[in-house]
């Protein structure tokens, strides 16, 4: 109901709204893991998401960069999670690795003339942590997969707006739906897989 209530803050443009709903999110989901007894790295995943969402409120640049920083410290938690629970040997892995490292090749390319010269390290490295988690979650299963390329998606979405780029209408709408429907896949798909066996290279290995 919470993230609801935030997408239709920001679908009528209240800038109070969301700023008063956003922070409440990634605690909330944290909660839900805890309750369900999830891994503890899933917990300090989203609390560091939490961190990235509150820092972002703020247009400051500091604040950005922290704010990022937040994130790829989250991104490390999934990817140890993801390495923990995942598949180890699955079909079209390089594949799928390689369309993920080329679109992560083609974007920051296409970004990097238009970014403030101070930003394009900082997104190119925060770049290739984020494609390596959403490569790391196709091994968790679709659930996991989805929330992987939705995160992906709603960051460089952000990204385009740093560099300058046309919007569409509301932005902050599609960067939010996007990335409230990430985080809350990659919570099911990690609760789901700590549940179970972890299957490597054909057979069945339990790990918690």
């Amino acid at each position: 109901m919470v993230a609801v209530a935030d997408l239709a803050a920001l679908a009528a443009g209240s800038d109070a709204g969301h700023t008063l709903l956003k922070p409440l999110l990634m605690p909330l989901l944290a909660a839900y893991a805890t309750l369900r007894r999830g891994p503890r790295l899933l917990t300090a995943a989203l609390l560091l998401g939490w961190g990235g969402d509150i820092l972002l409120l703020s247009d400051a640049d500091p604040a950005f960069l922290t704010g990022m920083a937040s994130f790829a410290v989250g991104h490390v938690c999934y990817l140890t999670l993801f390495r923990r629970y995942g598949v180890r040997s699955r079909p079209r892995a390089a594949f799928v690795a390689t369309t993920y490292a080329a679109a992560l090749v083609v974007t920051v390319a296409l970004l990097w003339p238009d970014l403030p010269p101070d930003m394009r390290v900082p997104v190119a490295g925060y770049s290739l942590l984020l494609t390596a988690m959403a490569l790391g979650a196709t091994g968790l299963g679709l659930t996991a997969a989805a929330g992987g390329a939705l995160f992906l998606l709603s960051d460089t979405l952000i990204a385009t707006d740093v560099a300058g780029w046309p919007q569409a209408p509301r932005p902050d709408f599609w960067v939010m739906l996007t990335y409230i429907a990430a985080q809350a896949l990659l919570a099911r798909a990690v609760l789901t897989g700590a549940e179970e066996p972890v299957l490597t290279s054909g057979s069945a290995t339990a790990r918690r």
